[in-house]
């Protein structure tokens, strides 16, 4: 059995169209579905991996400016420690001068220990009165020190108290 030539020719073009088809259908069919998958993928990774820096670069600036915040809190609390340091420190030279007075007092032959306790008040050696112009004294340094610690804060573009 012998085929014709056009009989022949038909059957090749027929395979070849079955071919070419499958070979389009495969590029439409399984080969573009999965690069658009495949692009989503990586879109969606894309954006997660951005929003992850985001959220870290968030993060990171809000612990900075903790971080800055709690410089200036430890700037002030320094500078009112040393104003409390000074403040006491005057306090125990004045309670030194009583209890030098006191002692001068009652060594005197003619003064009772009574009287010289009522004359020669001792105060205390923390957290006393001090005179008007080394108390505002003590104080215009603390609130210099204090205005020092804001600038450094305001120098880094935050303003005290959170900001």
């Amino acid at each position: 059995m012998r085929a014709s030539p056009d009989a022949v020719l038909k059957l090749s073009l027929a395979v070849a169209a079955v071919l070419a088809g499958s070979g389009i259908g495969y590029y439409y069919g399984v080969f573009l579905p999965d690069q658009a998958r495949e692009a989503g993928r990586r879109a969606d990774a894309a954006a997660t991996a951005q929003a992850d820096a985001r959220q870290q670069a968030a993060r990171d600036q809000a612990s900075a400016e903790q971080g800055r915040q709690q410089a200036y809190q430890d700037c002030v609390n320094l500078a009112e420690l040393g104003y409390r340091n000074r403040w006491n420190t005057s306090c125990r030279a004045q309670r030194q001068r009583d209890l030098a007075a006191l002692a001068d007092c009652e060594d005197d032959f003619f003064r009772t220990k009574a009287g010289c306790a009522q004359d020669f008040p001792v105060r205390s050696g923390r957290d006393c009165e001090l005179p008007g112009d080394a108390a505002a004294a003590y104080a215009a340094d603390l609130d210099r020190e204090k205005a020092v610690c804001a600038q450094s804060l305001q120098s880094t573009g935050i303003t005290p108290g959170g900001g």
